[in-house]
């Protein structure tokens, strides 16, 4: 099962995209895809909606504009250097535990929303990123169990300006967190339909140039492993978003390096997800 939510930024209403590519709307039976959606069973009654034929749902007009396919979450959790070809661009060792890090839930967006190029930027980069969306309360959950309590996967460009995160005193999140830094879509693809997290290849493309083509079988720390991890240390609620990093290929790890300009078009794609398409504009 796919969700969707469409609509005006901060006004979307959630959908369903159907096998035909269809999408439909969903929102005289469900209020969200929040929360409260997934905590109180919203998905298993979701998949009876549609199984029975999504009754009362009325077909979306393709042209309309897609939000991230779940409702603002209340942490994006981050991690840093888990493809052993990108922590070697980055200029590290590759880590022995997950590198974790926060990105700021106001740089959420729609999947093909503009990623706009913060005040005093000059070092704009993406990465291509499998989001893990939380399906239930986690604390403490081993290994063995923790994907049970993945409610789906999507796909995140993690946007990051490169002097803000490396050249700025302090945490990554600095650079991590502007408006629009944070696209998912375009849907999220409920956990069933994904048999192995591990068997997803990713990419991106510059401007048409194919910078970013990788796999998740090259995670350092797989999917159950980042899940469980992270549970370790603060307890997950349904809706949350854990992205957990990118293969090689970023701008920063090119000579000279490639960042993005206003005018750009960085074009993403997870396999069984779907595609993104963002275009870089000045603030």
């Amino acid at each position: 099962m796919k969700l969707v939510r469409y609509g005006e930024d901060g006004y979307e209403e959630p959908a369903v995209m159907l096998e035909d590519g269809r999408i439909i709307d969903a929102g005289e039976e469900f209020h969200d895809y929040d929360e409260g959606f997934f905590a109180c069973g919203g998905l298993d009654s979701l998949r009876e909606w549609v199984a029975g034929g999504c009754e009362g749902g009325r077909e979306v007009a393709p042209e309309m504009r897609l939000g991230p396919p779940i409702a603002r979450p209340s942490k994006i959790i981050c991690v840093g250097k888990n493809y052993a070809e990108h922590a070697k661009e980055f200029g590290g060792e590759v880590p022995d535990e997950p590198v974790l890090f926060m990105k700021s839930t106001s740089a959420y967006c729609g999947p093909n929303d503009d990623v706009v190029i913060p005040q005093r930027s000059n070092k704009l980069d993406y990465e291509v990123e499998l989001a893990v969306i939380i399906g239930r309360t986690t604390s403490y959950v081993d290994r063995q169990h923790a994907l049970d309590y993945v409610a789906g996967y999507s796909l995140m460009c993690d946007y990051s300006e490169r002097a803000f995160q490396k050249e700025r005193s302090g945490q990554w999140v600095k650079g991590k967190s502007a408006d629009t830094f944070a696209p998912m879509g375009p849907v999220m693809v409920t956990r069933d339909e994904i048999a192995d997290p591990q068997g997803i290849r990713l990419w991106s493309r510059v401007n048409g140039e194919l910078r970013q083509n990788g796999w998740t079988g090259d995670m350092i720390f797989p999917v159950d492993y980042i899940v469980s991890y992270i549970s370790q240390f603060m307890t997950l609620f349904p809706g949350d978003i854990i992205a957990t990093g990118t293969p090689a290929g970023v701008g920063m790890g090119f000579e000279p390096p490639k960042f993005l300009q206003a005018g750009d078009c960085v074009e993403l794609g997870a396999e069984g997800i779907g595609q993104t398409i963002q275009r870089v504009v000045h603030l």
